[in-house]
């Protein structure tokens, strides 16, 4: 999946979602979000990781129509809020925004794991919202598109119950002059019918520049979303769509 970039810098102002009383109408915000965007419309529903739900009634960007399900950082302005009960809770501009690679979960097969790769990669943050994995990562690149992938291979049995994952790097023998900060989504959702009651519990392993197997323990829970409360200054939102990942 290719990214595409919309550029307009601005001066910002970051509070927390969560606080009533720590934004301002007219406050620029940068935040991850899911679209919800039926009509594939340049006027569409925000889906803010922290609960919140965005429209958008105003936009820089009219021709940029995100289809639904894709995972985004918006740059957007607090232009009113909704009353209470309401399907949404503010109005919004959308400012900028940047297209976060947005995956499945691949199933690896022995005639695929050569062209998957198993180059290491740093890890910078890892954590559910949603139906998403989303990891915060870095690796060390130079003039190539890099290829970030989540795997399951349903053949290996660990014996713990347990659904084990691996994020994997492949750097497509790219040199290594600059270090590049990414940041990609995996849609879990296909795991839904491995679920025990109401969760799955995922073990994702990771294979650092150390060379060693990290690993990373969470429960999806299919009924009851996880939802966290991640945003970017203006420096990391530059930073993330410099970085060429497939």
């Amino acid at each position: 999946m290719k990214k595409y970039v919309l550029f307009l810098l601005l001066p910002l102002f970051l509070f927390s979602c969560n606080d009533d009383e720590g934004y301002s109408l007219g406050d620029f915000w940068i935040s991850l979000a899911t679209v919800e965007n039926p009509e594939r419309s340049g006027y569409f529903t925000l889906h803010l990781d922290n609960g919140d739900v965005l429209w958008i009634v105003a936009t820089e960007y009219p021709n940029y129509r995100p289809e639904t399900g894709q995972r985004i950082i918006a740059n957007f302005t607090l232009l009113s809020d909704r009353p209470a009960g309401d399907r949404y809770d503010h109005d919004v501009k959308l400012n900028d925004a940047y297209n976060i690679l947005t995956k499945g979960i691949f199933n690896i097969t022995p005639e695929t794991q050569d062209s998957i790769g198993n180059d290491p990669v740093g890890l910078r943050g890892m954590w559910l919202t949603g139906d998403f994995l989303n990891v915060e990562f870095y690796y060390y690149g130079q003039n190539r598109a890099h290829y970030i992938s989540l795997v399951r291979d349903a053949s290996e049995d660990y014996g713990d119950g347990k659904v084990h994952l691996e994020f994997r790097h492949n750097n497509r023998n790219d040199g290594n002059s600059y270090r590049r900060n990414g940041i990609v989504c995996f849609n879990l959702s296909s795991l839904q019918p491995l679920a025990s009651g109401n969760t799955v519990e995922l073990v994702i392993h990771v294979k650092d520049y150390d060379d060693e197997n990290l690993t990373r323990t969470f429960t999806y829970n299919i009924v009851n979303k996880a939802e966290s409360d991640r945003n970017f200054n203006q420096d990391e939102f530059e930073d993330a769509r410099t970085v060429e990942i497939e």
